[in-house]
């Protein structure tokens, strides 16, 4: 005799989808600097250094990482930037830093 399934009995309601949990946090952001894949990470074991500001993301510190959604997988894994989360927000408000040589005196 076959048996039903007890994962979802049928007197219980529905639970919606929780959309950002199945997709691992990950949106399709589209800019005036282009299409984004953006993903809120909770931090890890590493440093990164964000391209918004050129100030360390320390371990565990929770940020964003972004990436073109027009790259292709391998691309867009070596293409990936770890960024602060305000950094990541007023990237089209203020230009990238760059570093200047030091000049001389």
């Amino acid at each position: 005799m076959a048996r039903r399934s007890t994962k979802r009995p049928y007197g219980s309601e529905h639970v919606p989808l929780d959309v950002q949990r199945a997709t691992g946090g990950r949106t399709v952001q589209d800019a005036p600097d282009g299409e984004w894949v953006v993903q809120q990470v909770r931090g890890g074991e590493r440093d990164y250094r964000c391209p918004g500001c050129d100030q360390l993301v320390p371990s565990g510190t929770a940020h964003v990482v972004a990436w073109r959604a027009d790259a292709w997988f391998g691309d867009a894994v070596e293409d990936r930037r770890h960024w602060h989360a305000a950094c990541w927000d007023a990237r089209t408000r203020r230009g990238p830093t760059r570093r200047t040589p030091a000049r001389g005196r």
